[in-house]
């Protein structure tokens, strides 16, 4: 049994307890929905993995091998000052990717689904 098929069927029934479901519970239920979450997690967890990533390897590098950190790039500018400004430059990297991605694969589907439940059909 698929999660979506098992969700949909928990919100049914817990709807049917109360009388009837609200909007809410009939959208997370629905498939589009899954869909929607699936393709938010196609770019949120690797972007989150890859930084995570990048993170700890500025942590690590801090913590065990200070004198690569210490490295002089150009006059009192050292190698770890560096990563640390790229921690900054990659978390803008990252919005700005999003920014770029989700109005080609999330905002289309998002609007249908918005724009069924304004309209009072069922997902």
């Amino acid at each position: 049994m698929s999660m979506t098929h098992s969700s949909r069927s928990q919100s049914q029934s817990q709807s049917q307890g109360r009388g009837t479901a609200s909007a809410y519970e009939l959208v997370k239920g629905s498939r589009e929905f899954g869909t929607l979450r699936r393709r938010l997690g196609y770019y949120v967890v690797p972007m989150t993995g890859l930084f995570l990533a990048w993170y700890f390897l500025y942590v690590i590098l801090a913590a065990f091998a200070p004198g690569f950190m210490r490295i002089s790039v150009f006059g009192d500018v050292n190698v770890g000052l560096c990563i640390g400004l790229l921690q900054f430059v990659s978390t803008f990297a990252i919005a700005i990717g999003y920014g770029r991605w989700a109005p080609r694969h999330f905002d289309p589907l998002a609007a249908k689904l918005r724009l069924r439940l304004e309209q009072g059909r069922r997902p």
